[in-house]
């Protein structure tokens, strides 16, 4: 930077004559050092007290020197290397379902034209006569050089004799040596013809006359009536190209695209080139800056409009790896919910080891996503009729596959959709949300939390190495006698359970156990609502549940109670979704990113054919039991006791309240085939439907005041007296 100074030599004006020369380098590195905040200013203000430059004219440098960047060999050793072998021919499942799709087709081909081939023959001998017809005057044009007659005709009318002549004379010899190469195709040909009728069998005869007569019916064929009909209708799908994607993307009114537009730039920057990605188109590139892949997601329907495809083959997606800013654009041949999906590898035979993944849909490009039931609690959502219940049977129905998995399946639709799998190869089933179907639920789920803590004790109790990661494995659960066979349990309509008026609260307490220490125990909860919100989907089980399955759902709120916390602000909304796209889902889960799943459709015939196959399974491993037996459980011994009245029935009126541990205790001696084993926080969840909440009590114990949670005897006698039409309780 030059001061006045500087330039008063370069201006004509004479120098300071008591100025000093100033050294530019030194001068450079103490402005640098000025800069930097953490340098030492003493002498910064030596120089302002001496008179010399002020702090104010100073420059203060914001940006650092320019990086030097990486050498060559970091930049080498850090680049992204693209796989040699395509990912379809490193997976078996998919090189497998490709042979069996070009198998498929072609042979689909091979036989549709050999099953029409006579009509292809007889088609061909019809137009046989004009076919010879025009092979002779197509010969005859030639050798009589018809196809320069519009050259000469032109001379002609320029009067141009010179050229005239000469096109004449070449003419001339192009039909002289026309004429002679026809006459001896036709004395070859003729003495062919006569060679095979006199010296070949009759079967080479009948194939040559055919052959000829099948060529010049070929030659008659008319351009709009083709001889051979189409075996496949191949749908005309027209390429992605980059002033497609950019008209497209300039179509959605956002602010940004438009002005970068605007301004004679491109509104998104393509950072690989269009390619054909499975059985679609995929683009990827940069927004511009503060434009995020979520503002395109929003305006999906008007990217579909710009790009003039149906909404199901658009599906814009982020790069989870890297700014939010990197748009993917993957454009399908054929809708999503529409195309035919390969052949689902447990339709129609094979078992499955729950520990182990197993594919329940493909994604947008056709591929298998598999899923392990094991170690997992999932959550279903989605608004009424989108596929919710369907995708719930069909992961039933995996789990039945495995003979060693225990069922415990519940419809509070009360509809049946549940029934191939409850009737056949549950272990409790329920269909309905009447009160007896409620009691039958409520003392099953007691019964898998007694089980739960049963499992605990023993993996506990099971040497290192046997058990090394403290969690139910494979081998342990084929283990009859350890009984820590798979567990799974499928509830439709969740909400019924955690809004009852009397169990909803314990209902939500066993849930969330279930949820938190049921997948190390080999006990999978997956639960289905059409209602995702904080009561139909309580906090507790849905921050914990590590598999997500969202259908379509209308706002962000009910997108994030499924799908996580900031699901919809990172691009991950299961809003875009449209009406048609039945089955489709966002799904969560196998420590991936949320991925776009096409759930395997099986509806209610082939549903009843696999259930049946697991039924044999268990006959076969000889596992089957509970409902599917025919057996009842066994009536719950607490039926008919009233647990308000067995509170005031141990705690006397003279003890106005009491420590909820020592309550318990006194409940385990009153009936211990009820109250055994209950906590004091099971004991708190009991007596929320009835609204009687805990209080803190203070006791001195040892000369010392301890303070605990317990019950306000009152509370429970006036509760009593409202229920019982103000009879007064004791």
């Amino acid at each position: 930077m030059k001061h006045a100074d500087d330039y008063g030599s370069e201006h004509g004006r004479s120098a300071d004559p008591g100025a000093d020369v100033v050294d530019l380098n030194k001068a450079r590195s103490a402005r640098a050092e000025s800069a930097d905040p953490t340098a030492d200013r003493s002498g910064n203000r030596g120089a302002a007290e001496s008179g010399g430059e002020s702090a104010d004219s100073r420059t203060l440098l914001v940006d650092g020197p320019d990086p030097t960047g990486p050498g060559f060999m970091a930049r080498v050793m850090g680049a992204k290397r693209h796989p040699i072998v395509p990912a379809w021919l490193r997976s078996r499942a998919e090189l497998a379902t490709a042979a069996r799709w070009a198998a498929g087709h072609y042979g689909h081909l091979a036989g549709y034209h050999a099953f029409r081939a006579p009509v292809y023959a007889g088609r061909l001998l019809m137009q046989s006569p004009r076919g010879t017809a025009r092979f002779v005057g197509g010969t005859l044009r030639w050798v009589a050089d018809r196809e320069g007659a519009p050259v000469r005709l032109a001379a002609v009318r320029r009067e141009d004799a010179a050229e005239y002549l000469k096109l004449s004379r070449q003419r001339d010899a192009r039909v002289r040596l026309r004429t002679l190469v026809t006459v001896l195709a036709l004395l070859v040909g003729m003495g062919t013809a006569l060679a095979l009728y006199v010296l070949a069998p009759g079967w080479l005869q009948g194939v040559s006359v055919a052959a000829l007569l099948l060529a010049l019916g070929a030659a008659g064929t008319a351009p709009d009536a083709p001889v051979a009909t189409r075996a496949v209708d191949v749908p005309k799908v027209q390429k992605l190209t980059s002033d497609i994607v950019l008209r497209a993307l300039g179509s959605l009114g956002i602010p940004a695209i438009n002005q970068a537009m605007g301004k004679g730039r491109d509104g998104f920057t393509f950072t690989a080139p269009i390619t054909r990605d499975g059985p679609g188109w995929r683009a990827e590139g940069d927004l511009p800056y503060g434009v995020t892949v979520t503002d395109v997601i929003d305006k999906r329907d008007k990217l579909a409009s710009g790009l003039r495809r149906p909404l199901g083959t658009v599906w814009p997606e982020a790069v989870p790896e890297e700014h939010t800013g990197r748009l993917v654009l993957w454009v399908g041949d054929q809708d999503m919910a529409k195309a035919k999906q390969p052949a689902w590898p447990l339709l129609k035979g094979g078992s499955v080891d729950l520990f182990k993944p197993v594919a329940f849909g493909t994604d947008q490009r056709g591929r298998w996503v598999e899923l392990t039931l094991m170690y997992i609690a999932a959550v279903i959502g989605a608004i009424p009729r989108m596929g919710k219940t369907f995708l719930l049977r069909l992961l039933l129905l995996i789990a039945a596959l495995d003979p060693r998995a225990e069922l415990h399946t519940y419809d509070l639709k009360g509809t049946g959709d549940l029934d191939p799998v409850g009737d056949r190869v549950s272990h409790r089933h329920r269909a309905g949300d009447e009160d007896e179907d409620i009691e039958y639920a409520i003392r099953d789920m007691r019964a898998l939390r007694q089980e739960l803590r049963r499992r605990a004790k023993m993996i506990r109790s099971l040497p290192r190495d046997i058990c090394p990661e403290s969690k139910v494995t494979s081998e342990l659960a084929s283990k009859p006698k350890l009984g820590l066979h798979p567990i799974v349990v499928g509830v439709d309509e969740c909400q019924v359970w955690f809004e009852h008026p009397k169990y909803g609260a314990e209902f939500e307490e066993i849930c969330t156990d279930l949820v938190k220490r049921g997948p190390a125990t080999g006990i999978v909860l997956m639960l289905a609502t059409q209602r995702p919100d904080a009561k139909a989907l309580p906090t507790g089980i849905s921050a914990n549940a590590s598999a997500r399955f969202c259908l379509k759902v209308m706002g962000q709120l009910e997108n994030d109670m499924v799908l996580g916390t900031s699901a919809y602000k990172r691009g991950v909304r299961a809003t875009m979704f449209a009406w048609a796209d039945k089955g489709v889902h966002y799904f969560v889960g196998e420590g991936s990113d949320a991925r776009i799943v096409r759930a395997v459709f099986a509806d209610a015939v082939a549903a009843d054919r696999i259930a049946l196959r697991a039924r044999k399974l268990r006959d076969d491993a000889g596992t089957l039991s509970g409902h599917a037996l025919g057996e009842d459980p066994e009536a719950d011994e607490s039926a008919g006791f009233d647990l308000l009245a067995d509170i005031l029935a141990v705690v006397p009126a003279a003890e106005p309240k009491v420590w909820s541990e020592t309550l318990v205790e006194r409940l385990a001696e009153l009936r211990p085939e009820v109250y055994r084993g209950w906590a004091a926080e099971q004991l708190t969840a009991a007596l929320k439907p009835y609204g009687i909440d805990t209080v803190q009590i203070g006791r001195r114990v040892d000369g010392k005041v301890v303070n605990r949670r317990g019950i306000d005897r009152a509370k429970v006698t006036t509760t009593v007296a409202e229920r019982d039409g103000n009879q007064v309780a004791g």
